[in-house]
């Protein structure tokens, strides 16, 4: 393939893919910037949660049951356990457990699972396929221009500078 024709088929892939990734990079710009407000309460909504557990559990264990991260115990009786993260308490005869928990809205915690997608998780594939689409974006976008030209020279030293300041900020 002539080089001339490589950078014309490079052009068109790039060109339409990125029409088609569009619609899914808003969607993961929306996503991404949620996600970096995940520890405050933006957007979120207090709900009262009621679950059942199974009884005598010790304080110790309770974190864990609830998947609650660093659960601190205010007060314990012999019926009841009073916890601070979401002003809980766990009943320790039936096993019955309130607490306040602070829940983005439905559609927003649906989007943060983008971020958050495993190998479990049918989003697994779009996040593959996001990715090595991303990465053709990168490699692609050197066959744009021919390498002689002013603007591919530029590009480099964008792309260099890109680079940089990457692992500047990933070294603070």
């Amino acid at each position: 393939m002539s080089n001339i024709k490589m950078h014309s088929t490079m052009r068109v892939f790039h060109r339409y893919l990125g029409y088609f990734l569009a619609g899914i990079m808003a969607v993961y710009a929306l996503s991404g910037t949620a996600m970096i407000f995940r520890e405050t309460n933006f957007l979120k909504q207090e709900k009262q949660i009621e679950r059942q557990l199974r009884p005598n559990i010790k304080p110790g264990d309770l974190g864990r049951e609830l998947r609650m991260r660093d659960l601190t115990v205010t007060l314990e009786t012999p019926a009841v356990i009073n916890f601070k993260q979401g002003q809980g308490t766990y009943n320790k005869s039936t096993g019955v457990v309130t607490y306040t928990s602070k829940q983005w809205p439905y559609f927003i915690e649906k989007l943060t699972r983008l971020h958050k997608a495993d190998t479990h998780s049918p989003l697994f594939f779009l996040n593959v396929f996001f990715a090595m689409s991303l990465l053709f974006f990168v490699i692609s976008s050197f066959w744009m221009f021919l390498p002689k030209t002013s603007i591919f020279k530029k590009g480099l030293y964008f792309t260099l500078a890109g680079m940089v300041l990457t692992i500047l900020l990933l070294m603070v």
